[in-house]
Parts: C-alpha cells; sequence; structure tokens
C-alpha cells in the first residue's frame, strides 16, 4: 500500500515538473504533417526516437492519443505512470522481460490501422542508436509506416548511463523534426531493414542539427 501511493505522488510530481520544464522552452517543430498524412492514409504509423531524446517529443504529443512501449524495470513505472496521466495508452515489456507478450500486443495495435505507437528503438537498456529488432520485425509485418524523429535543444542535462539521457532546461529553445515516411518491405532482412532505420534516424538528426545551428 506505502509503495502504491509512492508511485502516485511521484507520478504527480513528477508530471508537474516536467510540464513546467518544457512549457518554458519555445519550440520549432517541424515535419508534423508526416505523420497526420501517414496516419490519414489508413496505416498505423511507429514514431520511432533514440532513447536520448525522449523527452521533447513525449511532452510534444502529450494530447494526442498515442500508444507508447516501456520497459518493466522500476525507473520506467513513473514515466509509464505520466504517460497514463496524459492521456496515453502504455503497452509493458522489454527484450529481456515480457517481451513476447508486448510483441503480440503491438501487433494487435498496428494491425487495427490509424493508431500512432512511439517507442524508442534502442531502448530501455541500449546499446544506444543499436534497434531491437522486436520492432522491426512488427513493422514489417503489419506494413506500419515508420516515422524517425530528432530532438535538439539549446539548454539541456545530460545523465549518463548506457547512454546520455538528456532533460531540458528551462527557457531553452528546442527544435523537433519528424522525418520522411519508412516503409520496410517484409522481404528484405532484418539486417537490411535494421540498417534503413539506422540511416533514416541518422539522416533527420543531421537535419534537425543542421537546422537549428543556422538559427
Amino acid at each position: 500500500m506505502k509503495e502504491k501511493i509512492k508511485i502516485i505522488l511521484k507520478k504527480h510530481i513528477v508530471s508537474f515538473f516536467l510540464k513546467l520544464l518544457y512549457s518554458t522552452n519555445t519550440y520549432d517543430v517541424r515535419g508534423r504533417e508526416n505523420y497526420i498524412r501517414a496516419k490519414e492514409s489508413g496505416k498505423s504509423i511507429i514514431i520511432s526516437l533514440w532513447h536520448s531524446q525522449l523527452l521533447s517529443v513525449f511532452y510534444d504529443l502529450k494530447d494526442i492519443k498515442v500508444y507508447a512501449l516501456a520497459g518493466t524495470h522500476k525507473d520506467a513505472e513513473i514515466i509509464s505512470q505520466v504517460a497514463l496521466k496524459w492521456g496515453w495508452n502504455m503497452i509493458r515489456g522489454s527484450s529481456k522481460e515480457d517481451g513476447a507478450k508486448a510483441y503480440k500486443e503491438i501487433l494487435k495495435i498496428l494491425k487495427s490501422g490509424q493508431k500512432i505507437l512511439f517507442i524508442t528503438p534502442d531502448g530501455p537498456t541500449g546499446p544506444a542508436k543499436v534497434p531491437k529488432l522486436g520492432i522491426i520485425r512488427a513493422a514489417k509485418k503489419t506494413g506500419t509506416i515508420i516515422i524517425p524523429a530528432s530532438t535538439h535543444s539549446t539548454r539541456r542535462w545530460g545523465f549518463t548511463n548506457w547512454d546520455t539521457f538528456f532533460l531540458e532546461k528551462p527557457f531553452g529553445k528546442i527544435y523537433i523534426k519528424y522525418g520522411k515516411p519508412l516503409l520496410l518491405e517484409d522481404s528484405i532482412s532484418d539486417t537490411e531493414s535494421s540498417r534503413k532505420l539506422v540511416e533514416a534516424m541518422e539522416q533527420v538528426e543531421l537535419e534537425n542539427l543542421h537546422y537549428a545551428n543556422k538559427k
């Protein structure tokens, strides 16, 4: 009971703290039409972002009904509770724990059409910028459109674990880029699919950094 109360309190505190931090930033968001048009085509969409850049897009999508995948470890519990508070639908699991159950749920959601699934393909335990095969196979199997995304901020803290996780400081500027749609054909290998996803993620990241540095 005590643990449950602690989680509830932490959820409200973290939600308030994140909204306070991110609402004080100004935003330059480009490419939103890429996932809007993809959804309007009747297909489901995966918005793919590296784990280190998670929070800016998490905040940007807070008012949209989104499905998201989170690990089962203790650190993921709080952010999952915050996401639920913001109206998201959470799928819990990872490649190490409850992976098969989460994979089946993802397939069911993507097959139903016009759903948005937000994932960090290298999370929750890395290695950094190396996609897990589960999400690649799910996208191929269901014909889901992947929208690679990137964020860059002028003021941020970095916390190093298996990668450097960024938390934006107040009163900065956040640049978000939603890239061009990527469709992975079921006929190509998982290795080639992973390479294509990494290339698309790298491309949108380079474009976003180039744009931000010119401003």
